[in-house]
């Protein structure tokens, strides 16, 4: 087994972040999982926390940017806020995936602002707490067949379309909406908006029942002639048929990699309780012993961790890219399908050896099951993830592979 040391300024966020996972979210984990829809008010004073720890430029355990500054000289490798971010981020939800995802101004729409908001619009938008709206009831992994419109209007563009499945889309302060300048040139001219709540036109339709993550809300939206001031476009408004819609694309460069440190931290928690568990029925895991001499539990548990330890080092991989100025979409593409893929194998086979313990509440175990699914689908499902890998390594474009 691979195991690597966390970098030294990393310790102290990384220390931070665990006992916040172990003394905030464990505790109300249940409470709020029961409790869907209704605010876990307990995160309040964390997030605040987490906004000192990110304005300090420490990093924290939410939504980071990937800013390429091409001027910027290399100046050896660096462990820097994405790192930092992602290691958080795997301890918190080592603590509970739905509660970071209810977290104050750590929303994915927020990664998306830090992406690509140029200066004013970063220092604009700071304080915001900002969701991520793409999905449609007619488009879900394809986001280039998105068909919310925006319109030019004067100083104005009009947003008009639906959006479903949007995590913290009732409870964010303004959300990042993916629609089209013209319908007929197709990608390229996919835009991102930053809206706020209460703009007219923009309406919270309803809340989804969910399978997993209930502690945070999913929201419908809908924008009716919804007027948003050109400035709260992210990016360029040119259309540039040459690019595509690499602009907007860049986001997920930077979510992918959040969301498969998501996926690790669930599934190390698993991984632990199931070991603890394992120890009290008198099995015991022996790393010096070849897992074929091992009891069956024993070998089982073995292969699973060995998969959650290959997506744990893709993850890192992917954030140490963005740290030092490195393309790193394939890496994160990479990351967030081994680590959603495995998450769901690992919590899924954790509940199984736990038995009657695994099925019940009396472990959290059911519960990382249920949660570990999403991680899976959104910010592009397992098999989107394998297409764009497989473009990428075959030198093949999106026509040529479908």
């Amino acid at each position: 087994m691979i195991n690597l040391e966390v970098p030294k300024k990393a310790k102290g966020l990384v220390n931070q972040a665990r006992q916040a996972a172990s003394e905030v979210f464990r505790p109300i984990s249940r409470k709020y999982d029961r409790a869907e829809h209704e605010y876990p008010v307990e995160l309040d004073m964390l997030a605040s926390l987490l906004d000192g720890l990110n304005t300090s430029g420490e990093g924290g355990a939410g939504a980071a940017g990937v800013r390429r500054k091409e001027d910027e000289k290399d100046s050896g490798n660096r462990n820097g806020g994405n790192l930092s971010t992602v290691l958080g981020t795997i301890e918190m939800c080592w603590g509970d995936v739905a509660m970071l995802l209810s977290m104050p101004r750590q929303g994915l729409g927020n990664a998306a602002i830090a992406s690509v908001a140029d200066d004013e619009q970063l220092e604009r938008f700071a304080g915001t707490w900002s969701a991520m709206a793409i999905t449609e009831p007619g488009c879900g992994s394809d986001s280039a067949a998105i068909t919310t419109t925006a319109t030019e209007d004067g100083d104005n563009y009009v947003l008009n379309g639906e959006k479903i499945f949007v995590t913290s889309g009732a409870r964010a302060d303004s959300v990042v909406v993916w629609a089209t300048l013209d319908k007929d040139v197709g990608r390229a001219a996919i835009k991102s908006f930053v809206v706020e709540k209460g703009t007219p036109g923009f309406e919270v339709v309803r809340l989804e029942h969910k399978l997993g993550i209930r502690a945070s809300d999913t929201a419908v939206l809908r924008f009716d002639n919804c007027r948003v001031p050109k400035e709260n476009l992210l990016g360029t408004p040119e259309i540039d048929t040459r690019k595509g819609f690499a602009g907007v694309m860049q986001t997920f460069d930077n979510t992918r990699p959040l969301v498969a440190a998501m996926a690790v931290g669930v599934a190390r928690a698993a991984l632990e309780e199931t070991e603890r568990l394992l120890a009290e029925a008198g099995v015991t895991v022996d790393y010096d012993r070849p897992a074929n001499l091992q009891h069956a539990a024993a070998a089982r548990y073995l292969r699973l961790e060995a998969d959650y330890e290959a997506a744990y080092l893709l993850t890192l991989e992917s954030a140490w890219m963005a740290d030092n100025r490195k393309p790193n979409s394939l890496q994160a593409s990479m990351a967030k399908a081994k680590a959603g893929r495995t998450a769901v194998d690992v919590t899924l086979g954790c509940v199984e050896l736990a038995g009657t313990l695994g099925y019940s509440e009396e472990s959290l175990l059911e519960k990382w099951s249920r949660d570990s699914k999403i991680l899976d689908i959104f910010e592009g499902t397992q098999q989107i993830q394998q297409l764009i890998v497989a473009r990428r390594l075959l030198g093949k474009s999106s026509s040529e592979l479908k």
